[in-house]
């Protein structure tokens, strides 16, 4: 079971021995050592998983999802309230447009909800709708797209609105695609944004 709330506990689907058949290791997301930089700033926590995503199997991606938590993502009172970014760092060549990002997504936070809100009441339940648009391309990318994600916040089992960036960036030494999504409730124009950006500008597929 994957539970995504702070901190968070995430464990491989990869790990599974059959009889006489070699037992793969399981991933460590904290002792992944990984092949690009994708900075942590002071404070902020991190996780990693591997992608196909447990609670998301319907997306057809292979590779591992790398998370940046703002110091105050769990906590309601603060400006940094499910302010954070994650990024997907793909195998190969994907297909991506605004349907794609918005099918992804909606079944990305669906499971999320689910993992997460076995206690909340049906009746405070509401699906998640996913709003995106190609937007004006971000220097390095090779496309950006904006939009939002309408859900039932399962921390306070109330509805709340992300604000959604999503950079689509190759890598093509790697032989990968990026995946970079930035996220949180406040409008575009807050300062929480600045950090958030930061992460990606300060980006690299590779190490030195």
């Amino acid at each position: 079971m994957i539970k995504f709330a702070y901190p968070i506990l995430l464990l491989s689907l990869f790990s599974v021995a059959i009889y006489g058949q070699e037992t793969k290791p399981e991933f460590d997301g904290h002792k992944w050592e990984a092949p690009y930089v994708l900075s942590i700033p002071k404070d902020w926590t991190i996780e990693r998983f591997l992608i196909p995503i447990s609670f998301a199997p319907q997306i057809p991606y292979k590779g591992v999802e790398d998370i940046r938590f703002t110091p105050g993502w769990s906590n309601v009172k603060s400006d940094d309230y499910w302010t954070y970014a994650f990024l997907w760092y793909l195998e190969g060549e994907i297909e991506t447009d605004p349907k794609i990002i918005e099918s992804n997504l909606k079944a990305y936070y669906t499971g999320l909800i689910a993992v997460n809100g076995r206690n909340i009441p049906s009746e405070k339940l509401i699906p998640v709708v996913t709003t995106f648009k190609e937007t004006l391309t971000t220097k390095g990318d090779l496309k950006t797209y904006t939009g939002t994600i309408e859900m039932l916040d399962y921390m306070t089992q109330k509805s709340i609105t992300l604000n959604c960036i999503v950079h689509l960036k190759p890598c093509p030494e790697e032989k990968r695609t990026l995946l970079f999504y930035e996220l949180s409730p406040k409008p575009l124009s807050h300062d929480v944004w600045s950090s958030l950006n930061q992460l990606w500008l300060d980006f690299k597929c590779r190490k030195s």
